[in-house]
C-alpha cells in the first residue's frame, strides 16, 4: 500500500540572507506544523568564509526569546558566557563611571554574551541540509504584474537573478534579510543608508590571559568602553579569549582613502592611532592597541552606516524585509541583531498564522491576500518598534562620539538612553531621577577617581 503524497505547500519562502534575522525565520518556519517551502539564498560560499565580528548580549524579550521559540536555548547557553556581562564604562583617565562584574547564571542581569559566529553555528546546525543554497549572491530581481483582480495582490511576481547565473521564481514571499546594502529594499523602499558620521579600525589581541594578563584582568571576562575626544576605544572578551578591540571616532566619510596609512597595515594603523588619536590616553588603555596582531587581515576598517530614522514603506505584496535590510542602525546600543530576531519571531508568527487561516481556501489568489494582510500587519509592528531604537542607538552615539567633554558631560543621558527605553512610564521617572542624583554624589564626593598610574 502506497503512503499518502506529501501536501502541497501552503506558501513558498525564499529568504535573501544567512544572518541570525534570516536563519531565525528559517527554523521557526520548520518547525511550523502547516506545509511550507523554506529557501534561503546566501552570497558566501560557507558559513565561515568572512569574520563574523565581535561579540552579542541577547536580550530576554528578544533575542533570547526567539532562540527559545526556535527551541535552541540550551544550545545557546552551551555557549553563553554569564561572567562575559561585566562591564565598565570609563574615559581616558581609566576614570570609571560604570563598573559591573560578572554573573553566574542564577544571578545574571539577563544579557549574556555570545559570539556571532557561535551564534551563527546553531542556528545554522538547526535546519536541514540543503535549505540554504550557499554562493547565491542575489544581482538583481525582477518584476511582473500577476493577474489577481485584487489590488492587495497585484505586482507581486518576483525573479530572483543571482551572480551565478541562476534565476528563481515562483514563490508566495520574497523576505530580505540581506542587511544594509540589500537588494530586495529597492522593491519597497528608495531609502539608501546614510553615513552616521563615525567611522573606525577593529583589531585582535590573542591570549590576553596569558600573555597579556593586565589586559584581562581589566576586560575580566566583559567588555571595557572607554570614551573621551569624541573618540571609543573598546574591548570585548571572545568565546575563544581573544578580545576584539574597536576604535571609532567621528571622521569623514572618505577617511580610508584620505588618512594617509594603508588600512589594510595593522602596523601601520596602529601606529597611526598610538601617536595621533590616542596618544594622550591613559597606557593601560593604549596597551590594548600595542598588543594586538599586526599580521595580514588583522584589522578591519569600518564607516556606521543607518537608515532614515522611522524608515517605513507602502505595504507591496509578496515581498518584506526584517532586520538591518529593513532598519539599519550603529553598534552603539546592541540592538541590532536583537532586533532582527525579535523581528523573524514576529514573521514567522504572521505568516503561521496565515498558513493556518488559507487551510480552507481554495485556489491561489485567496491564500496570498490573506498572507499580505497577516505582512502588513508586521510591518506596522516592526516599524514602531524600530523607530524608537533607532532614535536609542542614534542618541547613544551623539552624547559619546559626538559630543565635547564626553563621558562626562553626558554620561547621565547615555544611561538613561541605554536603560531606560524598555521601561514603564511610572518608572522611568523614578529612574531618571536615581542616575542624575547618584552622579551629582559620585562627583561630588569622588566615587569616580582617577585611579593613580
Amino acid at each position: 500500500m502506497s503512503s499518502p503524497s506529501p501536501s502541497p505547500p501552503t506558501f513558498k519562502i525564499a529568504i535573501i540572507g544567512a544572518g541570525p534575522g534570516g536563519l531565525t525565520l528559517a527554523r521557526l518556519l520548520h518547525l511550523s506544523p502547516h506545509p511550507l517551502s523554506i529557501t534561503i539564498f546566501e552570497g558566501e560560499v560557507s558559513p565561515r568564509i568572512r569574520a563574523q565580528g565581535g561579540t552579542l548580549d541577547l536580550h530576554p524579550e528578544s533575542g533570547q526569546a526567539a532562540l527559545k521559540k526556535c527551541g535552541l536555548y540550551d544550545q545557546f547557553l552551551e555557549h553563553a558566557r554569564f561572567d562575559g556581562e561585566a562591564f565598565v564604562v570609563c574615559d581616558k583617565n581609566l576614570r570609571k563611571y560604570v563598573n559591573f562584574g560578572g554573573t553566574k547564571e542564577g544571578s545574571s542581569r539577563g544579557r549574556p554574551e555570545i559570539d556571532r559566529v557561535r551564534l551563527r553555528e546553531v542556528l545554522l546546525g538547526s535546519l536541514p541540509e540543503g535549505m540554504v543554497k550557499w554562493s547565491h549572491r542575489l544581482q538583481s530581481v525582477s518584476e511582473s504584474k500577476s493577474s489577481s483582480s485584487s489590488p492587495s495582490t497585484q505586482t507581486r511576481k518576483f525573479t530572483l537573478n543571482f551572480t551565478n547565473g541562476t534565476t528563481i521564481s515562483d514563490f508566495s514571499l520574497l523576505i530580505g534579510a540581506d542587511g544594509a546594502w540589500s537588494r530586495v529594499r529597492p522593491l519597497v523602499s528608495d531609502a539608501t543608508p546614510f553615513y552616521a558620521g563615525v567611522g573606525g579600525l577593529a583589531f585582535t589581541v590573542r591570549s590576553p590571559e596569558t600573555l597579556h594578563p593586565a589586559l584581562y584582568k581589566l576586560v575580566n571576562r566583559g567588555s571595557v568602553f572607554a570614551f573621551s575626544d569624541q573618540r571609543a576605544l573598546m574591548a570585548q572578551q571572545m568565546g575563544d579569549g581573544s578580545l576584539h578591540i574597536g576604535t571609532y571616532r567621528a571622521r569623514p566619510e572618505g577617511w580610508m582613502s584620505e588618512c594617509g596609512f594603508d588600512i589594510k597595515d595593522a602596523a601601520a594603523a596602529k601606529r597611526r592611532l598610538l601617536e595621533e588619536d590616542f596618544r594622550d590616553w591613559r597606557g593601560s588603555l593604549k596597551e590594548f592597541l600595542e598588543a594586538a596582531e599586526e599580521g595580514e587581515g588583522e584589522v578591519k576598517a569600518m564607516n556606521i552606516y543607518m537608515l532614515p530614522i522611522g524608515h517605513r514603506w507602502e505595504h507591496r505584496a509578496g515581498v518584506t524585509l526584517l532586520g538591518d535590510a529593513a532598519h539599519l542602525m550603529g553598534p552603539f546600543a546592541g540592538e541590532g541583531v536583537n532586533l532582527a530576531m525579535s523581528d523573524a519571531m514576529k514573521l514567522a508568527e504572521a505568516i503561521l498564522a496565515a498558513a493556518g487561516a488559507t487551510k480552507e481556501i481554495e485556489g491561489e489568489e485567496g491564500r496570498i491576500e490573506v498572507l499580505s494582510k497577516k505582512v502588513e500587519a508586521f510591518e506596522e509592528d516592526m516599524f514602531r518598534r524600530a523607530t524608537g531604537w533607532q532614535e536609542v542607538t542614534m542618541g547613544m552615539m551623539t552624547d559619546m562620539l559626538l559630543t565635547a567633554d564626553a563621558p562626562n558631560s553626558t554620561i547621565e543621558r547615555w544611561i538613561i538612553k541605554a536603560a531606560g527605553h524598555d521601561m514603564s512610564w511610572a518608572l522611568l521617572p523614578l529612574f531618571k531621577a536615581g542616575v542624575y542624583a547618584y552622579f551629582c554624589c559620585w562627583r561630588a564626593f569622588g566615587w569616580g577617581k582617577t585611579p593613580q598610574k
